[in-house]
């Protein structure tokens, strides 16, 4: 039987199933297979190739009624503990002892999906057998504790104590809701689709999750977690008639064919458009002006029309994502706000088209609405620019051809994209894996009215529309609590003392519960691989040191498809610290605004047409055992096929010698718009925001890296924007002085990910490019960054926070050992997770110990915490000191430590390891080294990193970001407390 299927024929007499469709999808050079369990109506999906990373996912249809998050709270809940694994988190046992390359599952609106991938044939077995007996034979029936613990709960400590809300997803919802982008997307997919599932939150609105029953979370459970409403996907290189039996036997066969009613509604289209107008919250210091979101969103068709779909992604780009598309300059230009943000959504059954002008006042509402309509009028009138459309087709094409998704298995994607067409359409599952066909007849349209005739028809003459406004309200997350205090207060007071003594017995019980661990014999239910399962050798680093033209080259010579990975990397060591910031913005602007030769949409067509993306960006790297020296770097990235490299490199000097950076116009919206996705970071992202904010008390490397990137850097754009009247000829001025300090031959070392054949294409192409450098002499200097430690608190308008410690252990005196790595799954999944995400309450939890620096880190995510997260953080050092575990459990976590450090890798990662490792002085010998150290850990070794651990935590770096009253009310555990957004 081979493990990779040529056709359906080679399923031999596999009769639980029946084949409704077999398809080539050459795009992807697999095989692909759509089968019918028999007995249940199960439908499987089977793409077979030589893909090693095989991913399997069961999912299922699941519409909610309502905003109670009941599809989200199951997706959580299902994980803790079932029939044949009834340990509390078998998810977590996963987590930190499976060779997984991917481990989760995903609530959408309509869909939950349980997906899992291994390049291991034994651990993706097991993976399938948890998750398969997670969903259809969960423990949520015998332990209500399980919803209470992941959904909501109501926790009062004792008779006197002030009653709460608490639960995990409670708390990541109102972590997701202190998102005005968030909440202003479900707001407008809420307005589109008010007949249908997409009219409730799935994900749970934190107002409504406190009126979900144990009963009506069962009840869900029940409805939908069923064979006949699943969808099951096999992936990759395996034996499927073993895997497709396996599915059969252990679990499809024990049940039934039910007629369930899961189908995703289609909702009528609107006779005239609808307006919906929503708050958001702003701290109480935050100024209302301009802060309002515009959004003009229609309904385009449904996810099944593949190629209707691609030309909406097409247009989307031509009229509003590409550096000076039209649409969106439009606005710009009218002063509609200072960001214009816009998004194609096919993944639901009825895309979604959406513009949105982010810092506008609600006073431009109609200008907003009539200007769109004008300019796409126009647009109509005089035809799409062709050379646009042709970029943009050429940049999704390249993106599709390259199919590298990052950390990603390409499997998952692939999964995901199937499910777009599938879940609405059960013979469509492989409608969107092939589309190269697609792009040919796009690219015939090119010249025809195709484009202005879908403008017409779905964005002129479309009613199914809704104008969205979302207005700021400074205060109002301090209103809203005050108001759930008052309202749990009053509830409370009607309450009888038994009924209250029975919440306070309830709130025990659940820590009790929470604080019992698992038995051992249900523990080792859990399937787990051995030692010898792990191979002993590391993923290799591919470095090669050449020279052309005098240029050092370091090559990384991987197979790339015919695509050429060129990072040029200019070396800032000599920069003047007061310029850094500058750097910055710089990264940002170049590639984004006119050159001598091209306005900067026609820049982007070039780029586009040419290659598949020129981007820049700044970067750090820490130099292997030092806690101080760091090489800070401006790098300028460029994906190209091979026979493209001429204009590559034309394009490259196109952007650093004839950049005009005297544009003050365009500079002061690049501005805007940088300060707006900070903004959007800053919410999404506290945990990072704050580890990279208390590192940089202590370390040049993360300093640099906060005044590029960072709180730091979002001050310095604010403060920019806010003068830029009085500042913008100084900014030009430094702008300029940095593009002579930085762009020079001298400062520049090259990566470059190829074949042979690939390097092949740089002769001859370096020499005309390094001899339009900068020369001018310039003053170079050495200098330090002014490092204190500040313990600072950073007030927002989210109700929930991220609380970061951290600190350095090479400054102690102590060197990095590979069983640091192993701590940090024992920390991340034991440790921090029972303390601070299943008795605190909070959505994440995490911790790194860095080999080459010496910093490490504690941060938590979407935390309902301050100082009970500090306090356990303090309390790890005796934790550690104190650490138990037997060879079964060692053997776990040293699986779970491999997993992070094996994950299949695309040829452009590979190219970008290997030369951070170059740059940092890392080895084959050192990367082995921290291999076998892990594979060889025992207790004893965690135990004496109690040391290390306790000299990061008397670093006393701490850093908060969160809720504006709970920083206040424990401000004593900072030097500043300070506003993070104005």
């Amino acid at each position: 039987m081979p493990r990779n299927l040529k056709s359906s024929k080679e399923l031999g007499g596999l009769t639980a199933y029946e084949l409704i469709i077999e398809e080539e999808l050459k795009d992807i050079n697999s095989l692909g297979l759509l089968l019918r369990h028999k007995k249940t109506g199960a439908r499987i999906a089977v793409i077979t190739n030589d893909d090693n990373n095989k991913v399997f996912s069961v999912g299922f249809r699941t519409p909610p009624f309502d905003s109670t998050g009941v599809p989200h709270i199951i997706e959580h809940s299902v994980l803790c503990g079932s029939k044949a694994f009834p340990a509390k988190d078998p998810f977590i046992e996963l987590a930190k002892g499976s060779l997984n390359t991917f481990l989760n599952a995903i609530t959408y609106p309509d869909k939950t999906i349980y997906p899992v991938a291994s390049c291991n044939d034994k651990d993706f077995q097991n993976l399938m057998h948890v998750y398969m007996d997670a969903v259809f034979y969960p423990n949520i029936y015998k332990k209500e504790e399980i919803f209470r613990q992941e959904g909501w709960h109501f926790e009062l400590e004792d008779e006197e104590a002030e009653l709460k809300y608490n639960g995990v997803v409670y708390n990541e919802m109102k972590g997701a809701f202190s998102s005005p982008e968030q909440q202003l997307f479900r707001t407008i997919q809420n307005a589109l689709y008010p007949d249908t599932s997409y009219g409730v939150e799935s994900g749970g609105d934190p107002d409504f999750i406190p009126d979900l029953s144990y009963e009506q979370f069962l009840d869900f459970h029940s409805r939908y977690y069923h064979p006949s409403n699943s969808y099951i996907y096999l992936y990759g290189d395996m034996d499927v008639l073993e895997k497709l039996n396996w599915l059969d036997e252990e679990y499809l066969k024990d049940f039934g064919n039910e007629q369930i009613d899961s189908e995703i509604k289609y909702q009528t289209p609107f006779s005239e458009r609808k307006e919906v107008e929503a708050v958001y919250p702003l701290s109480e210091n935050e100024d209302c002006a301009y802060n309002t979101y515009l959004s003009y969103s229609l309904s385009i068709g449904t996810s099944l029309d593949r190629d209707l779909c691609m030309a909406f992604q097409i247009l989307e780009y031509v009229l509003l994502s590409a550096p000076g598309a039209p649409l969106k300059q439009a606005l710009l230009d009218a002063g509609i706000g200072k960001d214009i943000i816009s998004s194609f959504d096919a993944d639901t059954y009825q895309p979604i088209f959406t513009i949105i002008a982010k810092n506008a006042e609600a006073e431009q509402k109609e200008q907003f609405v009539t200007l769109i309509r004008a300019t796409l009028e126009q647009l109509v009138l005089k035809g799409l620019d062709e050379k646009s459309l042709k970029a943009a087709i050429n940049y999704y094409e390249f993106k599709y051809r390259e199919a590298d998704f990052g950390q990603f298995p390409k499997g998952l994607m692939y999964g995901l994209q199937m499910l777009a067409s599938w879940l609405y359409d059960d013979n469509k599952p492989f409608l969107k894996l092939n589309s190269n066909k697609v792009f040919e007849v796009l690219k015939s349209k090119i010249g025809t009215d195709y484009y202005t005739k879908l403008i017409t028809g779905y964005l002129l003459n479309n009613n199914h529309v809704a104008l969205v406004t979302l207005k700021p309200q400074a205060g109002l997350t301090a209103i809203k609590e005050e108001q759930l205090k008052n309202k749990l207060a009053e509830f409370k007071a009607k309450l009888s003392k038994e009924e209250i003594k029975k919440i306070v017995d309830d709130t025990r019980h659940l820590k009790e519960y929470q604080d019992e661990p698992s038995s051992r014999e249900d523990v080792e239910k859990i399937p787990l691989l051995s030692r010898e399962d792990i191979g002993r050798s590391p993923l290799p680093i591919n470095n090669e040191e050449k020279e052309i033209d005098g240029i050092p080259i370091i090559h990384h010579n991987v197979y790339t498809n015919g695509i050429a990975y060129l990072k040029l990397l200019f070396d800032l060591e000599d920069i003047p610290k007061a310029l850094i910031p500058y750097v910055g913005l710089l990264s940002t602007v170049l590639g984004y605004i006119d050159t001598e030769h091209y306005s900067y949409l026609e820049l982007s067509n070039e780029i586009n047409i040419h290659t598949g993306g020129i981007s820049s960006d700044v970067a750090s790297f820490g130099k292997k055992g030092s806690s101080s020296e760091y090489l800070p770097t401006f790098q300028i990235d460029v994906k190209v096929l091979y026979e493209e490299m001429d204009n590559a490199f034309d394009l490259l000097k196109e952007i650093i010698s004839f950049t005009k950076l005297d544009d003050e116009k365009r500079l002061l919206e690049i501005i805007s718009e940088i300060k707006s996705r900070l903004q959007m970071h800053l919410n999404s992202s506290g945990h990072s925001a704050a580890v990279d904010r208390a590192m940089s008390y202590f370390s040049e490397a993360s300093r640099f890296n906060e005044e590029t990137r960072g709180i730091a850097y979002y001050k310095f754009i604010e403060s920019l924007e806010a003068d830029y009247q009085n500042r913008k000829n100084d900014l030009i001025d430094k702008m300029k002085l940095l593009m002579n300090y930085i762009f020079r031959k001298e400062n520049l070392i090259i990566s470059f990910t190829s074949n042979e054949e690939g390097l092949l294409t740089l002769s001859g192409k370096l020499l005309p490019f390094v001899e339009q450098l900068k020369t001018e002499p310039v003053e170079k200097v050495s200098e330090h960054f002014n490092l204190h430690c500040s313990n600072e608190g950073f007030k927002t308008s989210g109700q929930v926070q991220y609380v970061a410690r951290t600190g350095n252990f090479f400054n102690a005196g102590y060197e990095y050992t590979g069983a640091l790595d192993v701590l940090k799954v024992i920390m991340s999944y034991d440790y921090l997770w029972n303390n601070i995400r299943v008795k605190g309450g909070a959505y994440g939890c995490m911790c790194g110990f860095s080999s080459i620096s010496g910093n490490g880190y504690f941060t938590s995510y979407r935390d309902p915490n301050l100082k009970e997260t500090n306090e356990v953080y303090e309390k790890a050092v005796d934790y550690i000191r104190n650490f138990n575990a037997d060879e079964r459990d060692m053997t776990k976590y040293i699986i779970g430590t491999i997993s992070g450090m094996d994950t299949p890798r695309t040829p452009r990662t590979q190219g970008n390891i290997s030369m951070g490792a170059y740059l940092s002085g890392t080895t084959q010998e050192d990367i082995q080294k921290q291999r076998d150290e892990v594979l060889g850990v025992t207790q004893e070794d965690i135990r004496k990193l109690a040391d290390i651990v306790k000299a990061i935590l008397d670093c006393k770096n701490l850093c908060v970001i969160g809720n504006e009253k709970k920083i206040e009310q424990n401000k004593d555990l900072f030097f500043e407390v300070k506003t993070l957004i104005k």
